[in-house]
């Protein structure tokens, strides 16, 4: 990958990590679905329902880390 150069190290620097890390969490998905397989694993809906929660969760965090203001959730009326 070859990242365009535009004076500015930050963006530069999250471009080249932001990219990594993003690759990882697709590789790591694409193997957590190797799982799916039947004739090697046995797992329960429920069991698949709790990991896919918690993926979707921690993306909508991280999603929201991005858009939103810098604060922690709480309770609101």
């Amino acid at each position: 990958m070859v990242i365009p150069f535009t004076g500015n190290k930050k963006a530069e620097r999250f471009v080249r990590i932001a990219e990594k890390r993003t690759q990882r969490v697709l590789d790591s998905l694409r193997l957590l679905g190797q799982c799916s397989n039947r004739r090697s694993y046995e797992y329960t809906d429920a069991q698949v329902d709790k990991i896919f929660r918690e993926i979707r969760n921690r993306l909508r965090e991280t999603e929201h880390s991005f858009r939103g203001p810098k604060c922690k959730r709480g309770f609101r009326l």
